[in-house]
């Protein structure tokens, strides 16, 4: 059964996308720890960060590059932090969060529960410094 990431690539559910080439795509987080939460994917599913081919990896993190300085240029904040869990979705991704604090990546605090129209604003505006 295909990830739900899968079905934001296929188009099946809505993302607020941020950035994508013919290998990746990157959205807003809908339940982001902070506003500014993008998530990093390979178009392909797989499931383990460290399956993906060394090349593909090398080049998930320099599309990673490209977002996390749009995503510190449209937030405030002292640096965007990354990080890889890979426990919640079957489909490799890379969270990239806005932070002014450690505790801001702190992935067991309440999430956020943005409107639509905040992310779409918050899409925007990431989008306009790429």
């Amino acid at each position: 059964m295909a990830s739900i990431f899968t079905k934001i690539v296929n188009g099946e559910i809505p993302c607020h996308k941020i950035a994508e080439n013919d290998k990746f795509l990157a959205f807003l987080d809908v339940f982001p720890l902070v506003y500014g939460h993008v998530l990093v994917i390979p178009k392909t599913e797989i499931d383990y960060i460290f399956d993906i081919a060394d090349a593909d990896l090398a080049e998930m993190m320099v599309f990673s590059k490209s977002v996390a300085k749009a995503i510190k240029a449209a937030v405030p904040c002292k640096r965007i932090g990354v990080a890889v869990i890979g426990l919640e979705v079957p489909h490799a991704h890379i969270h990239l969060v806005p932070m002014n604090s450690v505790g801001d990546i702190n992935f067991t605090q309440p999430k956020l529960k943005p409107s639509s129209e905040e992310l779409s604003l918050m899409a925007e505006k990431i989008c306009a410094e790429l």
